[in-house]
This record gives C-alpha cells, structure tokens and sequence, in this order.
C-alpha cells in the first residue's frame, strides 16, 4: 500500500495532466454541435456499411425463384418506335400480364405507377383494371410525398389497401406523409394488392433501407382535415404476407410490431429502425451486370413472344419460364428516372430493391444494428485493448504494429458477423476511440517515462539534503564550462564556500540543527545568484558556485554580497534559539587562476584557507 502511495505522489502530477487531456477531448466532443458531429459520424458509418456490405456480396446467392420483367434501354427503343409515346398504353402491361399469368407464375408485383393520363385511352385502361380482377396474385404501387396543396389536392384513399399495424414499441415514428400520387380508382376497385413503393434517401443519396410502412392522414373528402392515420405497407411486404400465409402456413391475420422493434411475420422478425424502415442486405451489383444476381427479362422480349403466341411462331421465352416464378415488372433506363443508387452499385434499377427485400424476406437475411450497450461495450473493449498495446510493450514499432493488427482485426470481425449474423455493429466510433486512446496512452506513457527519468536524473545529480547538485554533477559541469569556454573564449568563475565552525556548531547544537543550517545556506545561496549559475554542495559543510560569464571582479563582489547576506540575519534553529552563521569564501575566474577543473578548484581553496587565516567571515585572496 505504501508504495502505490509512493507511486501516486510520485506521479501526481502525471495522472492531473492525463484527467485533464481526456476531459479536454470529452470537452470538445461535447462543444461540437451534436447534430453535425452525429451527421458526420452516421454518414462514415454508413460508408463502413457499404463497405463490408461490398465486401461480402460475393459470397451472396439469390433466389432464382424470383425474376424481374424490366424496360431497359432496347425495349424503350422498340415501345417508343412501335407507339410513338411513352406512357404506352396500358393494354401493353394487360398483355404482358396475361402472358405471364399463363404461365402459372407465384405472383406478379408491378413496379410501375397506374395513375391518371391526359391522353388516356379507356379500352386500354379496362384491358389492365380487368387483369387485376382477374389475377388476384398481382399488385401494383402508388407513391406518397409532401406536395403543397395547393399544387395538388391530397386524395381520400379507400381504406380497404391501407392496414392496421399493432405497434407495441415506443420507439416507432414512421415517415409521415401529407400528400399521394394516386393512381387509377378502378384499379383500387378491382384489387387491395397495393402497396406503397417509397424509398427514401441517406443524407448522402444512398438508398440502403426501405420503410416497411409509412403513415398518411384519413382526410376529410370536404374541407382536407386529418382524421386519422392510416398505415400502409410496403408493397412487396404486402406480396411476402400472402405468400408466407400460403407457401408457410404463416396464418399471418394481424401485422404486430414488438417491443424490440421487430415486424413479426410469421416466424420470422423484420428488424425495424425507429422510422420503421429495414436495412437491406445487398447483392452486389445489377442482375444487369452480375450474372450471380437477379435474373433480369427484357420487356421486348416478351412482347416479341405474345406475338410469336399469336402467329404460332417460336417464342422468344421458353416455355413455363415463368412458372412458380415471383415476377417483378419495372424499368431501368435512366430517362425514366427509376435508377438508384445503393451500396452495391450506382446504377440498380428500382425494381431490384423490391426484389432484394423479398430475398431478404424469404432468406430471413435482413441486417440488424446492434444494441447500443452492445457497441459501448465493444467500443470501450477496443480502446482497452489499445492502451493494453502500449503500456505492456515497451517497442514503439510493435506498440504500432500490434494496434494495426487489433483495428483490422476488428475491421474483419465487423464484416465477418454481418455476413454469418447479419448483425451491423459499430466501427467509426470504436476506431476513433481507440485511435484517441492509443494516442493519449502514449502521451500519458512517456510524460510518465519522462518524469521518473527526471525523477532519476534528479536523484543522480542532486544532493538530497541542501537539494543542491551534489559533487559528480559540479566536477561534470565544470569540466564542460572550461570547454565551452575555450570554444566560445569567453570566461567564468569558480566561488568555494565553507560554514565557519561547522563542526563545533554540530557538537553544540546537534547534526539535526547541522543539517537545518546546511539547508539554510544553501537556500540563500541559491537566492542570491542569477538562474543561469550553478550552486553545488561540494562536500560536507563546503559549497561551490559556478557563475557563468563573469569575470572576476564581479565574481569577487557576488561573493562579498553573498557573505553578507549570510552574516546579516539569525537563523532560528527553534522559537528559543536563534543564532548567528558565518561563511569563508575564495574565488577562481577562469583563465586567469586556472585552465582545469583541479587548478581552478585549488586556487579557489587556496583563497578560502587565506578567508580563514584572516578572520573568517569574508572573501579570501592570494597577494
């Protein structure tokens, strides 16, 4: 116990300065203004998502079960050609409808917006609304956003596509929104397979979550006022609730959010952020360009089938290709304004994040964050871990090199349990702290090093009692001045002090009072000289002075100041006794009296032992 009090007196000084360097950090972490400083980390926490999310979609497989019909560059060519306009007429989606259906397909999901058209033809609109009554496993979208009012007039929705959603967490604010682009009644009449296909951005432009549903105002058809929220999924959650009710026995009757945040479907759970969106576990790119994902149709190609199909010619698609199949119909030509951009790739047609979830759904492969407790204690373990490197090894380079190790470790691991778990966990935080911990550890490391060395050093060149540099230290320092003196040829002096009747002092009063007026001389002789002079305890009672730059003659008067000032006052040795002290002192100036250590310290012995011959109490010379 002794010696940790030891330790800490010894280093106090040491453990004030590191408590105020990590107060000062926590300081300017506080400072900063939260909401940027949380942007800036949330945004290279995402980058680190899509980094790892990059690294393991190699590893990925999708479900080939599912295939996306798109509109690509080649039938935007061919249906402009062969219509002249783009919106196409909606018989155009009825015969591809009908030509999928035929082949006993699981389900048909439209990525695309059915909504009102000025050059509407309604023999075509009818060829669609009546395939959506004819095909109950076939849904479509629409889209909410914020539009002002007075730009468009929010509509009524037919609360038969909306859902009730039993929300038993606190911690769920879906997006809210006040406006929707709606699309055809007579097909919100002819099915409620309809479901909302918003995806909202990062502050970056990257999409990596989907609302699992969003909330929008029950109006009032005359005056617009809300009535009530109403909720509305997703819609490929919508097609994942029907075919798990079928293809799993699901028996799925209500949607349930749990306490944890969960969307319970079945037996699987749907993570949820706090604005009820889930985070997808990516691919890689496009089915367009990776042949490991998706498997992608082009539009013109089935079209070139139904007409082989009319003539009796071979048919571009093969047989039952889409039989047993989830089919999702969309586009990805860049002019329409349907290309996103996600962590596996800039350009990803917006019909394959449908497809994505629904994998992700089926693989029950969603990513979940980690709790909070759980990155904390991560956190604090790697920044641990990194002070651990530099107190316990002594090597700068494998200090450094042992903590490169420990943060691409961790770096693995973050991206090992998101491919095995599909847990996200932490790494900007964890990193940075541990980068500031390694840091501080090692500027707290050596200001420690550097104290006991001056700790050390003290003790080697100090003389304990008079806290004077002790005899070693004076003989080194005086041989360095006479060199430093004949480089620079310049000059300094030599005083040698002595106590007079030191020891008849110590038998009077004691070696205790002796010591008390050791440390009294010397104190004043350090208060008598400038900052840049050297006072040493020579040995015993005897005391020496090296003054730098001075020649003799002012040497002379320090020492014949310092001699009176010592003879001036009493010294109290207790509050009874007071008493007078005396001292002898000779001066050596260098080069006149000596050009060595051994010739200036006798020449400085010889003019004391004369101080002393002539009464004591004074200067002495040679004559």
């Amino acid at each position: 116990m002794k010696k940790y009090f030891n330790f800490l007196h010894r280093h106090r000084y040491d453990i004030f300065f590191s408590a105020v360097l990590f107060g000062f950090l926590l300081i300017i972490f506080w400072v900063l203004p939260k909401e940027q400083t949380k942007n800036i980390i949330n945004i290279l926490e995402n980058k680190t998502f899509d980094i790892r999310q990059n690294i393991i979609a190699k590893d990925k497989k999708v479900n080939k079960d599912i295939v996306i019909v798109s509109v690509d560059d080649p039938s935007y060519e061919y249906l402009l050609e062969k219509y002249g306009d783009w919106p196409i007429p909606r018989s155009v989606y009825a015969q591809i409808l009908e030509y999928i259906q035929n082949q006993k397909p699981k389900y048909v999901a439209f990525d695309l917006l059915f909504v009102k058209s000025l050059n509407r033809i309604p023999e075509s609109d009818k060829s669609l609304i009546e395939g959506f009554t004819k095909y109950t496993n076939t849904y479509t979208a629409l889209n909410f956003d914020d539009y002002s009012f007075e730009l468009r007039k929010p509509p009524v929705i037919d609360k038969k596509i909306s859902t009730e959603i039993l929300i038993n967490s606190n911690n769920i604010r879906p997006y809210k929104y006040l406006n929707c682009r709606m699309i055809m009644e007579e097909i919100i009449q002819a099915t409620d397979k309809i479901g909302h296909i918003n995806t909202p951005k990062s502050d970056d432009g990257f999409i990596r979550a989907i609302p699992v549903f969003v909330s929008y105002p029950r109006y009032n058809p005359n005056d617009l006022s809300e009535i009530k929220n109403d909720y509305y999924l997703y819609m490929t959650i919508k097609l994942a609730v029907d075919y798990l009710n079928k293809y799993e026995n699901a028996n799925i009757k209500t949607i349930v959010v749990d306490e944890n945040n969960n969307l319970i479907l079945g037996n699987r759970k749907i993570p949820l952020t706090e604005k009820a969106e889930t985070i997808l576990n990516w691919y890689g790119a496009s089915g367009l360009e990776n042949k490991n994902s998706f498997k992608y149709i082009s539009f013109w190609e089935i079209l070139k089938s139904v007409e082989a199909k009319k003539n009796g010619t071979k048919e571009i698609i093969p047989q039952d290709f889409f039989k047993n199949k989830i089919v999702y119909i969309g586009t990805n030509v860049f002019s329409l304004s349907d290309i996103k951009t996600v962590p596996t790739s800039k350009y990803l047609p917006g019909v394959e994040i449908h497809a994505t979830l629904l994998n992700n759904i089926l693989d029950n492969n969603l990513i979940h964050k980690a709790a909070f407790p759980y990155n904390i204690f991560i956190s604090i373990l790697i920044a641990a871990a990194a002070a651990f490197t530099v107190f316990k090894i002594r090597s700068v380079y494998v200090s450094i090199t042992l903590f490169t190790i420990l943060i691409f470790s961790y770096l693995y691991f973050s991206a090992f349990i998101m491919a095995k778990y599909n847990v996200w966990v932490w790494v900007v935080i964890p990193v940075i702290l541990s980068i500031f911990v390694f840091i501080g550890a090692f500027i707290i490391k050596y200001l420690l090093k550097s104290r006991d060395f001056e700790y050390t050093y003290k003790l080697a060149t100090t003389d304990g009692l008079t806290e004077l540099y002790n005899h070693r230290f004076f003989q080194e320092q005086l041989r360095a001045k006479i060199k430093q003196a004949e480089k620079l040829n310049n000059s300094f002096s030599l005083i040698l002090i002595d106590i007079d009747f030191f020891k008849k002092f110590n038998d009077k009063y004691g070696h205790q009072a002796g010591d008390a007026v050791l440390k009294h001389v010397a104190s004043t002789l350090k208060k008598c000289v400038r900052t840049e002079d050297m006072v040493c305890r020579y040995g015993g009672e005897e005391m020496t002075i090296i003054l730098n730059n001075m020649t003799k003659e002012f040497s002379v008067k320090t020492a014949q100041k310092i001699c009176e000032t010592i003879a001036s006052k009493e010294y109290e040795l207790t509050p009874e006794l007071a008493v007078n002290i005396t001292i002898s002192l000779g001066v050596a100036a260098y080069p006149d009296n000596g050009k060595t250590p051994a010739e200036l310290i006798e020449y400085a012995d010889k003019c004391l032992y004369k101080a002393k011959e002539n009464g004591r109490n004074q200067v002495g010379f040679i004559e």
